[in-house]
């Protein structure tokens, strides 16, 4: 084996090591890349060649995590893991998105990245480090690649800027950003912030890049040292001809930027576009055809490509004829749906979410078991993005890595804008179906999330918005910032960058860069573009809905929480769970409690239909977590615990009997106590006496009943 290891100071006192040669070694690149006991091994391969008739890059990248790296069994019963976690697929995302970009444009052979956990620390978080090694594989194989490239995520502890923070820093910081990018430029951001200003944002890409030219450079030195990774693999995956290409640009050119300059909606100019298609290829002979069939897509793609953009910065017009900062027109809707908890319509332009909010209990929770742990989260955002919100026919086959990925961007600007749990313990879900999709969606989701949970009576602190902007440029410095854009100008432009935030700051972000040398100056005027963007749209929303309603639907389920001491949990649950359960069962209550690990109280949450019931079981736990005193003397009401011979027990306080003799129940003589109770009857009582020694308590039932009137003896006959 010819091992090569190398080290790198990953800041804060650490290290990061990457092996490469003892593992994986069939792979076109493995390494291992290891941060003090976290461990991921990446692996990458590629076909020699392209399939016939694949005209783009069909690259998968796939990361899981192996419980063994934590010590741990998975839980269900397979017990192995399966398919991917929402988690693992957003790391998968954030690599794919890095680097994509990087691979050259012509480039087609099947191309298959690996990151596997195979060692966690609990200290240092492995997503921070995947991008990195999933560059690293690549770097030291034949594979060609335009990086390298890595990845850091960004913290910020008591003011401080951090990179790749710990767990414990992590749980301190106000800030988490993922950052990618090469020596030269940022390709990818994503993160969820406490509403940071524009500038300190800028300075968070800033503080990112200067890690990440770092572990650049560490990489070419690493691939250096790797025989193979000096001469890249040779390959031909296209085929052009020049002069067809130009043939085809002369032909249709034009007649793109004519449609372009309409200003025209979305199926206008589909339309449109089609029409130019097909008038070039009608007008071919046989012979042109079949010489130029496999060129025709591809050269008309670009052409309509340059032309649209060449509109935009020359002639300074929008493909639907808006101004370059202006948003589509906005129309929004709340309470559309009766018998949800909350509901929204949000309409940007051709855009359209229906989110609806359902609100439930502690047992509503959804459980995360991965490889770091079991953890649960009380607020889900699910995003649904069907075929025909883009007139397709096309089959569902399960939920997407674009809609898990989208709707994670939603849930990060939102949650930090939700109330804490002892201001409201309920666990909430959004569900966002969007209806009709020209660019934006999750944006769109974003703004019908913050009205379904206002409609919903949710108290959010802020309001929260987003917006997704564009970016145009050329070679010559030109360029253009565009405002809420089109599904086009995001296929068709430099950069995808959406915002949320409220009027304070932002919330959470998106970025993908297209292009080389983004400047910070450039950056700078789109964040402030998309800043004026947010408060026209936040305007928008607030019109419909202001602030949270006072109160929840009257259908909506209420819920109160309150602490209890720790020394009352068991006698809440009782033994096997049989109080709790009785007291749910006789209250129609759903009735949960668990302790606190930093302060070992008791967290009690119940959940009810109507005020009664709800009142009725905030008692009986309130009853046994602070008992009162029993007091000899005084009156109580309780239910006949079970009957003896000899009297029946009574529930004078929850946990405390006492016994009513059969003497004590009614004035008369009873042969019998079933003669005048039974078993769960509720009766009228009096503490009577408390047996100094055992503690026991007599109780009497006819003290508090009318002494029957004597009967007058018969007057005896003279």
């Amino acid at each position: 084996m010819n091992v090569i290891t190398k080290t790198i100071d990953a800041g804060n006192g650490r290290e990061i090591s990457v092996e490469t040669g003892k593992l994986a070694k069939q792979s076109d690149g493995s390494v291992v890349v290891k941060c003090g006991g976290t461990m991921i091994l990446a692996t990458v391969v590629s076909s020699q060649e392209a399939k016939d008739g694949v005209d783009f890059l069909p690259l998968t990248v796939d990361y899981r995590e192996k419980f063994s790296a934590n010590g741990r069994i998975p839980g269900g019963y397979l017990k192995r893991e399966g398919r991917p976690s929402d988690d693992e697929i957003l790391v998968m995302r954030l690599v794919d998105r890095a680097l994509r970009p990087l691979f050259p444009d012509d480039y087609h052979a099947d191309t298959q990245l690996m990151m596997q956990l195979i060692s966690m620390d609990g200290v240092n978080m492995p997503d921070s480090l995947a991008g990195f090694a999933a560059s690293a594989a690549i770097a030291i194989s034949d594979i060609p690649f335009n990086g390298p490239m890595s990845e850091v995520r960004v913290g910020r502890v008591d003011g401080n800027w951090v990179i790749n923070p710990t767990y414990e820093e992590f749980a301190q910081s106000d800030v988490d950003v993922m950052i990618a990018g090469t020596a030269d430029n940022i390709v990818m951001l994503e993160g969820e912030m406490h509403e940071i200003s524009e500038a300190e944002m800028v300075e968070i890409i800033k503080v990112a890049h200067e890690a990440i030219k770092k572990q650049c450079a560490f990489q070419l030195e690493l691939a250096a040292e790797v025989p193979k990774s000096q001469t890249k693999r040779e390959y031909c995956h296209e085929e052009h001809d020049d002069a067809i290409r130009e043939k085809i640009h002369t032909a249709v050119y034009e007649k793109c930027k004519e449609v372009a300059r309409l200003g025209s909606d979305k199926d206008q100019r589909a339309e449109g576009f089609r029409a130019i298609y097909q008038e070039y290829v009608d007008g071919l002979s046989e012979e042109e055809l079949e010489a130029e069939s496999s060129f025709i897509s591809t050269y008309f793609n670009k052409a309509k490509k340059e032309a649209v953009r060449r509109v935009m910065l020359d002639e300074r017009k929008r493909l639907d004829g808006r101004a370059f900062n202006e948003i589509r027109p906005i129309w929004s809707e709340v309470d559309y749906i009766p018998a949800a908890h909350g509901s929204a319509i949000f309409t940007r332009g051709e855009t359209q979410s229906l989110t609806t909010l359902t609100l439930g209990g502690k047992l509503d929770e959804q459980m995360i078991d991965n490889a770091e742990g079991k953890r649960f989260e009380r607020f889900l955002l699910h995003y649904n993005f069907p075929p025909f919100s883009t007139g397709e026919a096309r089959p569902i086959r399960g939920v997407s890595r674009r809609e898990i990925g989208h709707g994670n961007l939603a849930l990060r600007a939102l949650k930090n804008m939700l109330p804490s749990t002892d201001e409201s313990p309920y666990t909430i879900r959004l569900v966002s179906d969007i209806l009709e999709s020209n660019g934006s969606s999750s944006m769109a989701t974003v703004c019908a999330g913050t009205m379904a949970l206002m409609d919903g009576g949710i108290n959010m602190k802020k309001p929260v918005s987003g917006i997704a902007m564009g970016l145009v440029t050329d070679a010559d410095g030109k360029y253009c910032i565009l405002s809420d854009i089109l599904g086009d100008e995001d296929h068709l432009g430099d950069m995808d960058f959406k915002v949320c935030g409220t009027a304070d700051g932002i919330t959470a972000c998106q970025m993908d860069i297209k292009i080389d040398g983004l400047s910070y100056e450039l950056l700078t005027e789109a964040l402030e573009q998309a800043k004026e963007g947010r408060m026209h749209i936040l305007g928008e929303i607030l019109k419909t809905i202001d602030s949270p309603r006072t109160d929840l639907k009257p259908h909506a389920p209420r819920i109160e929480g309150f602490r209890v001491p720790n020394d009352s949990i068991g006698a809440i649950i009782g033994p096997g769970g049989k109080i709790i359960q009785e007291m749910q069962k006789e209250t129609n209550t759903t009735i949960t409690i668990e302790e606190d690990e930093e302060t070992g109280e008791g967290i009690v949450q119940i959940l009810a239909d109507n005020g009664d019931n709800m009142a009725e079981a905030v008692k009986r736990i309130k009853l046994i977590a602070f008992p009162p005193t029993v007091e000899v003397g005084q009156e109580y009401e309780g239910k006949v615990k079970s009957i003896q011979s000899y009297g029946c027990f009574v529930e004078i306080l929850p946990g405390t009997d006492g016994l009513i003799h059969i003497s004590e129940l009614e004035h008369r003589r009873l042969e019998k106590v079933e003669d005048v109770v039974k078993e769960g009857d509720i009766l009228k009582f009096k503490v009577i006496s408390q047996d100094p020694k055992t503690k026991k308590y007599k109780l009497s039932r006819k003290i508090l009943l009318p002494k029957p009137e004597k009967k007058e003896a018969p007057k005896s006959a003279e």
